[in-house]
């Protein structure tokens, strides 16, 4: 029966006549029951040899409009899923992110200040172990303690005497209780948190600093903070003096995606700031963030500097709230507070920016600048990246500086 059906398939390709069949049947010598049996095969052939076509048609029929249905499903997202996926990930996932951000930066802060808790609390520990009572030689011990660990004369005797009016009137008896005491002291001294004024649009925030006290950076890591806030924020490029001062500016803007209005170096800072105004006032900017020149050893050309922008400031914008933050390393330990004396006989000073805090045994310095300068510290930071800055939370670093 292969035969037939080889014989056959052949022929078939070539012409379906029945007749022409027979014809072929009969010069190969078959007998007529032969030639019937043969037609049966056929018929029975001919029947597996279409339905297989068919079969494979039907598969190839339906898998072609599968195929175009995978695309109908994948638009349906396109138009909706994803613009409400970006949308949620904008307002929510961002604070969410901040949080986060947050519990590491502090987290960071803790250990950074081990070189400052080891400065002040493992010798005060050490110091208690060795005696048996509180006297006037132990505050002496105390004394050198904390002046070392750059909390400062005028704060380092405040502390003292608290702690002496505490023996007096039988609040502090025995050597155990000077650490609780410190941590008392140490808190109301620096007070309440002080975070920015912002109440009104645009509010202006002018950044002073010398080089080299991470003010650019300082500026690029508060933009983004105020941009996640949702506050829309412009930058001022008024650091015309010191070479490639507008260029890294320009990138630090670029990663905090905030705007940046600037001239060429050398043009006048307060003609640069009078643009800024126009900017922010035209897209109605919240925030306007103005860097300046760090000229303090030449004070008078600083204080000269920073009038005509004032200038400029107070016609432009008479009721715009104002802040002035001054960045300051925190390595620089004492130095750093001779340098805000002298700033703030340049400019009104509002708050602190104190950069590289961890790190150094020097974050005393924060108790130091709130008694001697009676200035909040409003931000604080402990690494180059853009999320390394917070603002400053009183009873977070007190925790931290007591490894709390």
């Amino acid at each position: 029966m292969a035969f037939l059906a080889n014989l056959f398939g052949k022929k078939k390709k070539q012409q379906n006549d029945a007749d022409i069949r027979e014809d072929v049947l009969a010069e190969e010598g078959l007998t007529e029951e032969e030639i019937a049996a043969a037609e049966a095969a056929e018929a029975g052939l001919s029947v597996e040899i279409e339905a297989e076509p068919e079969v494979e048609a039907e598969p190839e029929a339906e898998a072609e409009p599968e195929v175009e249905a995978e695309p109908e499903v994948e638009a349906e997202p396109e138009v909706e899923a994803e613009p409400e996926v970006e949308a949620e990930s904008e307002i929510e996932a961002e604070p969410e992110e901040d949080t986060t951000t947050k519990k590491s930066f502090w987290g960071r802060l803790k250990s950074g200040l081990t070189k400052t808790r080891n400065a002040i609390f493992a010798p005060v520990d050490n110091l208690l172990k060795a005696f048996t009572k509180i006297d006037e030689d132990l505050f002496e011990e105390l004394e050198e303690i904390l002046i070392t660990a750059d909390i400062g004369m005028a704060a380092t005797e405040e502390i003292l005497d608290e702690l002496r009016e505490r023996v007096k009137d039988g609040r502090l008896k025995e050597k155990e209780q000077v650490m609780a005491a410190l941590r008392e002291i140490i808190t109301d001294m620096i007070g309440e948190t002080q975070p920015l004024k912002l109440d009104t649009t645009p509010t202006v925030i002018m950044v002073i600093g010398v080089n080299g006290a991470g003010k650019t950076t300082s500026i690029g890591k508060i933009s983004k903070r105020l941009r996640l806030r949702g506050k829309k924020v412009v930058v001022a490029a008024a650091d015309t003096f010191r070479a490639a001062a507008i260029d890294q500016l320009a990138v630090w803007c670029e990663r905090a995606q905030v705007e940046m209005v600037k001239q060429s170096e050398g043009s006048d800072p307060a003609a640069v700031v009078f643009d800024a105004i126009a900017a922010a006032k035209k897209k109605q900017a919240d925030v306007l963030i103005i860097d300046t020149a760090g000229r303090l050893q030449n004070k008078k050309n600083l204080m000269n500097e920073l009038a005509k922008m004032n200038r400029v400031i107070e016609r432009e914008l008479p009721d715009a709230c104002r802040e002035n933050l001054l960045v300051l390393d925190a390595t620089t330990g004492q130095n750093a507070v001779s340098q805000a004396k002298e700033f703030r006989n340049a400019a009104d000073i509002t708050g602190i920016t104190l950069n590289k805090l961890d790190g150094t045994a020097k974050g005393g310095i924060v108790i130091s600048i709130k008694r001697e300068l009676g200035i909040p510290v409003k931000f604080i930071g402990v690494g180059e990246k853009i999320d390394d800055m917070q603002e400053f939370d009183a009873d977070d670093f007190v925790s931290a500086l007591f490894g709390e």
